[in-house]
């Protein structure tokens, strides 16, 4: 308890690992469950049926489980579930699910996020993301592993953004971004493949260039998505491929397009 902040309120039913921390004038709700090493900071309110993992560090004045801010929301106990590592900075919220999804908002793990971020309710974010200052996420969007979203930018509810997409910031999404994609603007445009993060992350030039081909097909051949689906499921299935088809057979907003 010494790692509690004497000001700290923390109501009976939560369950916190011994070495929790717990800073001055934060509040932690009954139904609350924060794994090891977790660091709160002062002025935090964590609340609603949520879940923490080990080692995240929320820093000063983060809303965290708070109800989703869907006017059909009648009190349903939805959840929240945030991994481990993560690092959540001053200001973000992250609401609870709602029974019109699966329920739950999730988090992954060792995630980068900035301050003044929101996830709304039912949000999807995967792991070793990097969400830059004032990013907002309306319901429902999915984001897929290693993604980099600049900050300012607006994602329309139910977008998906595939894994290892690089978008710069101040952009306006309302379609789906394939995975590998990098690119910015309002509306969003893809401008060419994310090489050098695919570099950094430990593809080789056969897997970059797999990418690559890719990329052509669905934007430099003139094709109709499904053609181009059909071609790429004409390919070998390397990983990148069917990280690829298996994004487009779920896009359901359409993908965004040059």
């Amino acid at each position: 308890m010494s790692l509690i902040h004497p000001t700290a309120i923390i109501a009976p039913g939560a369950c916190l690992a011994d070495d929790v921390q717990v800073g001055a004038y934060s509040i932690i709700g009954e139904n609350v469950e924060i794994g090891a090493g977790t660091v709160v900071g002062s002025h935090c309110v964590i609340d609603g049926h949520t879940t923490i993992g080990k080692n995240n560090n929320f820093y000063r004045f983060c809303s965290i489980g708070g109800m989703p801010q869907d006017k059909k929301y009648a009190g349903e106990p939805t959840r929240l579930e945030i991994g481990d590592g993560n690092t959540i900075r001053e200001y973000v919220t992250i609401n609870t699910g709602t029974t019109q999804d699966v329920g739950v908002t999730r988090v992954g793990d060792d995630n980068w996020i900035m301050a003044y971020v929101h996830i709304a309710h039912d949000c999807q974010i995967a792991s070793h993301t990097v969400i830059a200052n004032s990013v907002q996420f309306a319901g429902h969007i999915h984001v897929g592993d290693w993604a980099i979203i600049g900050g300012l930018t607006a994602i329309h509810q139910f977008v998906r953004i595939g894994a290892h997409c690089m978008i710069g910031g101040t952009s306006s999404i309302r379609q789906d971004v394939p995975p590998y994609v990098i690119g910015a603007g309002d509306p969003f445009r893809p401008v060419g493949v994310n090489s050098e993060g695919l570099n950094r992350r430990g593809f080789d030039a056969a897997a970059v260039s797999n990418v690559k081909n890719l990329y052509k097909l669905l934007y430099r051949r003139d094709l109709k998505v499904e053609e181009a689906l059909a071609q790429m499921k004409a390919l070998d299935q390397t990983p990148e491929t069917a990280i690829m088809v298996d994004f487009l057979e779920q896009s359901h907003r359409g993908i965004v397009r040059p």
